[in-house]
């Protein structure tokens, strides 16, 4: 729970996150859970005022929750410690993860992250009052020779406090890394059920307990295979989300790029968008670039996002670092770029690369209009008014349905708790329904059993689906609920194709005018995405490096500036709609 999982309840299974953690928590009482909490960033991808991040971790703590493994992305102590203070005032057990990047067994006594680095952010943590330490490996770097120096040095100088050991089995080191950490004198290692286990994922659990021995991990083969059986089951239902290019993609050439484990689907997935389906090469190369540019950092959510947007961004305009440092003040960077840059989710080991960092701010101003953060950006932000906001969303969505957990999700996730609500209202609560309906439609004929309640069982089957309507976007679905027929009319947002395969007409794609590259008033769409907003109109004044558009592409949103000054003559899209690379959205004429 925790991480990635809080947001993605909402955004993809339009569901309650603390609702599915109290659910699991009624049914293991007496089984300790742990949750990932991103520090200052609590469970999501900026900072957030001290009183938003104290509120939540109290809650989580109601909710069910046992132990608040705390991280910042960056490393950084005083994005650490309003995490740690937060968890701990919870009555939560806290456990501490330096985030593990680059070789700790280099010699050089001026690398960055050598052992001294460690040992001097551990004594930092412990002293903010951490009941533990965990090494948070999410690329898996730490081969069995690095688990075995910085265990064992962690192990003399905290006799006492337990440590935890987490990777990724990306190069495919990570079972023989886990039982070197355990011999070290780590309390305990991270692994997956083997179903689950292996490549971006973490190293495989039946492996690790017989490498150390099932006497001494207390864990049984025979019993963990009949639980490998029911994952087997469960990763079946999920195979139309299997990425196939991952066994290909991954490898040793971590060692060189340091891509996290959790990021891979991503960037595969936008590789493709960008069209650099089998080149992903050219992805890691750039993602390496783009590292650097940034100052050769910690990679874990948010700043692997940042990192992995600016690589992208990159591979799309084609620009080299020697260009993107040159540029930065004009280029449309990524927005998570920008903000890292202005210090919105701290600062990093040894400071930023300060000629990347100078002409990314240039013109470009945070809130209060000062170029970037002086210190950690959440003790500056004003506390977050919880009662004003229960007050708005209970007159937006009725006070029996807004809970104050339903307030903290929209004080982390404003936009996608928006969104929730409103699939709420078209389709209902849906989290009753099994997952194979959920994820594979039923086709005609097919029935399913939903309980909605203990005593409330339902056999839905699908009976008919009458053609698609082209002029309101919808079907009537007739539907066996318990043997009575029921017909309704709903929208249908399948693909065009689908669409026809059904007799309907389908959606005519839009072609949109082309940008010329040889005139500079010409303003085009740098990639693929959405415009989320307009700052321009026909006939508008406009100044060189103003910001004209926001695009949100794969992920990221981009500021799309005037490339000169002048008089925008033409103005071609609007929020909302959809662009390729390349498209024409405004001309300026000088």
């Amino acid at each position: 729970w925790g991480g990635a999982t809080f947001d993605v309840a909402m955004r993809f299974l339009h569901e309650c996150p603390w609702k599915r953690l109290e659910a699991l928590r009624a049914k293991v009482p007496d089984v300790c859970f742990q949750m990932l909490l991103r520090g200052a960033n609590a469970v999501g991808y900026t900072a957030y005022p001290d009183n938003v991040i104290y509120a939540f971790c109290k809650q989580a703590y109601e909710s069910g929750m046992d132990v608040f493994r705390v991280f910042d992305s960056l490393n950084d102590p005083e994005n650490m410690r309003i995490g740690i203070e937060a968890a701990a005032a919870s009555g939560g057990f806290v456990e501490s993860a330096i985030c593990y990047t680059g070789d700790v067994t280099k010699d050089d006594p001026n690398y960055k992250y050598n052992l001294d680095y460690y040992l001097k952010y551990a004594d930092e943590l412990m002293a903010m009052g951490s009941h533990a330490l965990a090494i948070k490996d999410m690329a898996g770097l730490l081969t069995p020779r690095a688990a075995t120096v910085l265990v064992s040095e962690l192990r003399k100088k905290f006799p006492d406090v337990p440590i935890h050991v987490h990777t990724h089995d990306t190069a495919g080191g990570g079972v023989a890394a886990m039982i070197a950490a355990a011999a070290a004198g780590a309390d305990i290692v991270d692994g997956a059920i083997d179903s689950m286990s292996g490549l971006s994922s973490q190293p495989c659990l039946g492996a690790i307990v017989s490498g150390i021995g099932p006497e001494k991990t207390n864990l049984d083969l025979d019993v963990l295979q009949q639980l490998n059986v029911y994952w087997e089951s469960v990763r079946h239902l999920y195979l139309p989300f299997e990425v196939t290019e991952l066994p290909s993609a991954i490898g040793s050439s971590v060692y060189t790029h340091e891509i996290p484990g959790g990021q891979y689907t991503n960037l595969l997935f936008q590789s493709k968008q960008l069209g650099l389906g089998g080149r992903f090469a050219e992805v890691k190369k750039a993602y390496r670039d783009a590292n650097m540019v940034m100052g050769d950092i910690p990679k874990v959510t948010p700043s692997s996002k940042a990192v992995g947007d600016l690589a992208q961004f990159m591979i799309q305009l084609k620009l080299t670092p020697e260009e993107l440092v040159a540029d930065a003040a004009t280029l449309p960077l990524p927005g998570s770029v920008v903000e890292y840059f202005q210090g919105a989710i701290g600062s990093p080991p040894g400071g930023f690369p300060e000629t990347m960092r100078a002409n990314v701010l240039k013109g470009r101003s945070i809130a209060d209009g000062s170029p970037c953060f002086t210190g950690r950006p959440g003790a500056t932000l004003p506390a977050y008014d919880f009662d004003a906001s229960e007050a708005k969303l209970k007159e937006a969505y009725g006070d029996a349905r807004i809970t104050f957990k339903d307030v903290l999700s929209h004080a982390l996730y404003p936009d996608v708790f928006k969104g929730w609500m409103a699939w709420e209202k078209e389709y209902g609560a849906i989290d009753a329904l099994p997952t194979n309906v959920f994820i594979r439609p039923l086709k005609p004929g097919d029935e399913v059993l939903v309980s909605i309640a203990p005593g409330k069982d339902f056999y839905i089957r699908l009976a008919y689906l009458d053609r698609y309507d082209e002029d309101l976007g919808t079907r009537n679905v007739t539907l066996e609920v318990n043997g009575e027929r029921w017909i309704m009319r709903t929208p249908d947002t399948v693909t065009p194709e689908l669409m026809a395969a059904a007799g309907g007409g389908g959606v005519k794609s839009v072609k949109r005018e082309k940008s010329d590259p040889t005139d500079k008033g010409s303003l085009g769409c740098p990639m693929p995405g959405v415009v989320v907003d307009a700052y321009v109109k026909e006939g508008d004044k406009v100044d060189e490096g103003q910001t004209l558009f926001k695009l949100s592409a794969m992920k990221m949103e981009t500021e799309i500036k005037a490339p000169i000054a002048g008089t925008a003559t033409r103005v071609l899209v609007e929020g909302g709609e959809n662009v390729e690379g390349d498209d024409l959205l405004a001309y300026i004429e000088a």
